[in-house]
């Protein structure tokens, strides 16, 4: 038996979880814990009073996925005051090999981790275990990545992909590339302002502002309702602050699932769509027959909009390609704690 600790860190909170592994690959979670992150000035502190609960004795190996860039093993977060670096946590905590990974790799590595049950098969496609697979998630940012099989086992590559430039496909959708320019006086415009949870903002308010003219269906652009419009100002009153008091991309994605307000409809219509296109574009540069996972915090909180035609049909409008892109393999993934599976998926291979 070999015990380990899987740790997935952000800014807000922070998950630890142990694990004993045996037979080289089955996994048992002994405990877990989730701590506000704000409440220690370091992660050994957190750590050492969760061993001390835990009283299983101190892992051999651990990982934990970091919200932020890790750099030879050393990361600093983002909304965080913490300078972590794996030699000196393996120092302080007396752990014999600690590795720092980015979140979005550690959902790579969870990938494999996962059951039938936590997962939504959008698309059946023609699956090839040989072939790369593709993560793509939409959070508070936008994540991407990639896993390619080496033997018997899969290396995660994470990638800057979200920070691609956001392209258009609709006369809608160019009118929302100029609105941001001018918005927000920039140069250029990334995807992930467009495909995240600041990005289903940033649509609502293009709707919300856009003179209300007819769009190319002959339909006209819904009026903001009072209730949403109040949470919509106050978000954009604390503009710049870490912590807000409200999360207007919940609310609009709540009232569409509802069916409770037309704007908010039409905001989740916009996005889902630009959703599926930058999905279909990762595929179209991996072609990931051994499936494409959609990831990250939104996808299962409004899973009956993607499951609706919108989003695979714009994955798989891509002209001549379309066909390809038809026969890849297209799941959702509903198991909020993919990165902490993968951490300690990760940790065992240390």
């Amino acid at each position: 038996m070999t015990l380990l600790l899987a740790g997935d860190i952000g800014g807000t909170k922070t998950i630890l979880r142990l694990v004993e592994a045996s037979n080289g690959s089955a996994l048992q979670s002994i405990n877990e814990e989730r701590y506000r992150s704000a409440d220690f000035a370091d992660l050994v502190p957190m750590v050492q009073q969760f061993l001390a609960k835990s009283n299983a004795g101190t892992p051999q190996k651990a990982c934990f996925a970091i919200a932020g860039p890790v750099v030879n093993n050393t990361a600093k977060l983002t909304n965080l005051a913490w300078s972590l670096d794996s030699k000196r946590l393996q120092a302080e905590l007396s752990i014999d090999q600690i590795s720092l990974i980015n979140d979005f790799s550690a959902i790579g590595y969870g990938i494999l981790g996962l059951e039938k049950q936590d997962l939504h098969t959008l698309q059946v496609g023609l699956h090839n275990p040989d072939a790369p697979i593709a993560i793509i998630g939409a959070g508070t940012g936008l994540g991407q990545g990639f896993l390619i099989k080496q033997g018997e086992q899969y290396q995660v590559f994470p990638s800057e992909g979200g920070h691609a430039d956001f392209a258009p496909r609709t006369e809608l959708e160019f009118q929302l590339l100029k609105y941001l320019l001018d918005k927000h006086d920039i140069q250029r415009v990334s995807v992930e302002r467009v495909v995240s949870g600041m990005g289903i903002v940033a649509i609502y308010e293009f709707l919300r502002d856009r003179e209300a003219r007819r769009r190319s269906d002959d339909r006209k652009l819904a009026v903001e309702s009072p209730e949403i419009g109040k949470i919509v100002r106050a978000w954009e009153r604390e503009a710049g602050q870490q912590e807000k008091s409200v999360d207007p991309g919940a609310v609009i994605g709540n009232a569409a699932l509802e069916k409770s307000d037309r704007l908010c409809e039409q905001t989740m219509q916009f996005f889902v769509e630009a959703y599926g296109a930058e999905a279909g574009n990762l595929a179209l540069k991996l072609l990931p027959y051994g499936g494409l996972y959609v990831a990250g915090g939104i996808a299962p909180k409004i899973l009956p909009l993607i499951q609706e035609e919108r989003f695979l049909l714009s994955f798989s409008q891509k002209g001549r390609m379309r066909r390809l892109l038809e026969d890849i393999p297209v799941h959702i993934v509903l198991n909020s704690q993919v990165g902490l599976i993968g951490a300690a998926l990760s940790a065992a291979r240390l």
